[in-house]
């Protein structure tokens, strides 16, 4: 979720200093939401909120009790950190800065996550919290629809080409993590469409030392796949590139 403070003039003669709220690294502009205004009273005169329907402001995502990926579940267009920043410049004695809601889903443009199960069915995704039990999260709410779709074709990869995922216990297994990160910089397309059209920088996090280890024909076979499914010649152009990391290490 990200949220942007408009500051007024006066609070930085006061401090020098830009607040910036984030939950994770977006590279899409922020969108302000605008919705009719509702009677719901201001909790607090001082801060300027952009009013939403309550419903449209929940996360609805399947996966928030299990997974670590996000921490608030409702009133997405209200932070809890909000509460902080209010009495912050309020000792300042500012309070007539202004609050908008950005992006509330789909906002995720890089992501991070664990390859565990097996080649049948392969889970990809977070952990859970305090464990190191992978959640598999296919619909991910915060997740770019591109991230989303780029997981779902990882997945058939490795049932097709029987990639073993990582076994954390044993040390064993070939595909160990991926990340990806949306590129949204499509200059073709007009500035509306870039987001929505973002493509996927992937990365194979791959169990070995270098690539001439006994299963580096594996890994070209499913960076094959994936551009080959993925890249420029389909009719969705989803695979912005394909990159191997090669790590033995027991840690993360």
């Amino acid at each position: 979720m990200l949220v942007r403070l408009s500051i007024p003039a006066k609070a930085i003669r006061h401090a020098m200093l830009t607040l910036s709220i984030l939950s994770a690294q977006p590279s899409a502009p922020p969108l302000t939401t605008s919705f009719p205004p509702t009677p719901k009273p201001n909790p607090n005169p001082n801060l300027s909120i952009s009013p939403l329907p309550s419903v449209t402001c929940a996360l609805q995502c399947q996966y928030f009790q299990s997974c670590s990926g996000c921490t608030q579940e409702l009133n997405l267009h209200r932070p809890i950190i909000l509460d902080d920043v209010t009495e912050f410049f309020n000792g300042l004695g500012v309070s007539d800065f202004t609050f908008d809601s950005c992006r509330l889903w789909e906002w995720r443009c890089r992501a991070k996550l664990a390859v565990r199960g097996s080649s049948i069915s392969p889970l990809i995704g977070l952990y859970q919290e305090n464990s190191h039990n992978v959640v598999d999260i296919p619909h991910c709410k915060a997740h770019h629809p591109s991230i989303n779709a780029a997981v779902e074709l990882l997945k058939q990869g490795i049932t097709d080409l029987k990639v073993e995922p990582y076994d954390e216990d044993q040390g064993t297994g070939e595909l160990r993590y991926v990340q990806m990160a949306v590129t949204t910089n499509n200059t073709s397309l007009p500035a509306s469409q870039r987001y929505r059209n973002g493509r996927v920088q992937v990365t194979l996090v791959w169990n070995s030392r270098n690539e001439n280890s006994p299963s580096s024909a594996k890994l070209n076979a499913l960076a094959n796949f994936l551009w080959r499914n993925g890249g420029p010649r389909n009719n969705v152009h989803l695979i912005h590139s394909v990159w191997a990391n090669f790590q033995t290490s027991t840690n993360n």
